[in-house]
């Protein structure tokens, strides 16, 4: 179903956020979109709001046989903020306790053992262990040869580093920058190697990716809710899931970008690996944690 404008879908289409687990895709292009909307699909998303100019471009016949709802929703998200704007409104209009997960076309959601276990098998535990939100880790995914896919983008060839990440504390300057209780900054990939060509405020690869809804929660520019408890990477008793987005997105920017573009001869390394498509092959690399659930 498409829908002119954001507004016109929370006036008259609401009730589609009543029920989740829910997955928003931020349509930037149309690179890997569709791709992007079938992965989602098959992880057992029922809902799928697909926002941007991209998203008018999809097929009507996209979900196929598929029992979920597609909703196809026009918004300029190359202003300023536009994920804050487009991700708020939908916040707001959530029943509370609701699950929902966002990410940007080109981007595919992985989780622990997501190739036999549906996004609703691993939301109901991850809220009996009380969390209400889940982090996840950015991995960028790249191209082997920018002479073939000088877009940066090959899903069929897709490499990625396995090695290079890091965190720092996260500093809370409201209390003379201590530490925050269970908060850390992550580094790596594309961001880390290609520094340089990024703005220091997006080098991070760490985000809320998957989180419930409740009054009053709002994200922030810097992919972080204004809950600080929403942050944490776990309880304070022990180790919880962790999932993981592989992402085109970096790979895809830094090689349209006229600043980088002509920089950047390859993405390729010592510690790149061929990506598998595999939630194992990130737990074994340390991408993602199955916290409890086995």
């Amino acid at each position: 179903m498409k829908h002119k404008t954001l507004n016109a879908f929370l006036s008259g289409h609401r009730a589609a956020l009543a029920k989740g687990p829910i997955a928003i895709i931020l349509a930037e292009d149309v690179t890997e979109l569709e791709s992007t909307v079938h992965h989602h699909i098959g992880l057992g998303f029922p809902t799928l709001l697909v926002l941007g100019a991209a998203a008018m471009t999809l097929s009507d016949d996209i979900v196929g046989d598929a029992p979920v709802q597609l909703h196809r929703i026009d918004f300029d998200l190359h202003r300023p903020a536009a994920t804050t704007r487009a991700l708020n409104p939908l916040i707001e209009a959530m029943p509370a306790k609701v699950w929902a997960y966002y990410c940007y076309n080109a981007e595919y959601l992985f989780f622990p053992f997501c190739e036999t276990r549906s996004i609703g098998e691993l939301l109901s535990f991850h809220t009996e262990e009380r969390r209400f939100s889940m982090l996840s880790y950015v991995i960028d995914l790249y191209a082997g040869d920018l002479g073939q896919h000088p877009s940066g983008v090959d899903r069929d060839g897709a490499l990625f580093d396995k090695s290079g990440y890091y965190a720092l504390a996260r500093l809370d300057p409201a209390k003379h920058n201590h530490p925050k209780d269970r908060q850390l900054d992550f580094f790596g990939g594309l961001r880390w190697r290609f520094e340089e060509h990024i703005p220091p405020g997006r080098r991070r690869i760490d985000r809320i990716g998957l989180f419930r809804a409740k009054p009053g929660l709002e994200l922030r520019d810097d992919h972080t809710f204004n809950d600080e408890e929403y942050n944490t990477y776990s309880c304070p008793w022990h180790h919880n899931l962790t999932c993981a987005i592989a992402s085109f997105r970096v790979a895809k920017a830094l090689k349209f970008n006229p600043g980088s573009t002509f920089d950047i001869e390859r993405f390729t390394w010592t510690n790149s690996a061929r990506f598998e498509w595999s939630s194992q092959q990130l737990m074994d690399l340390g991408l993602m944690e199955p916290g409890q659930w086995f």
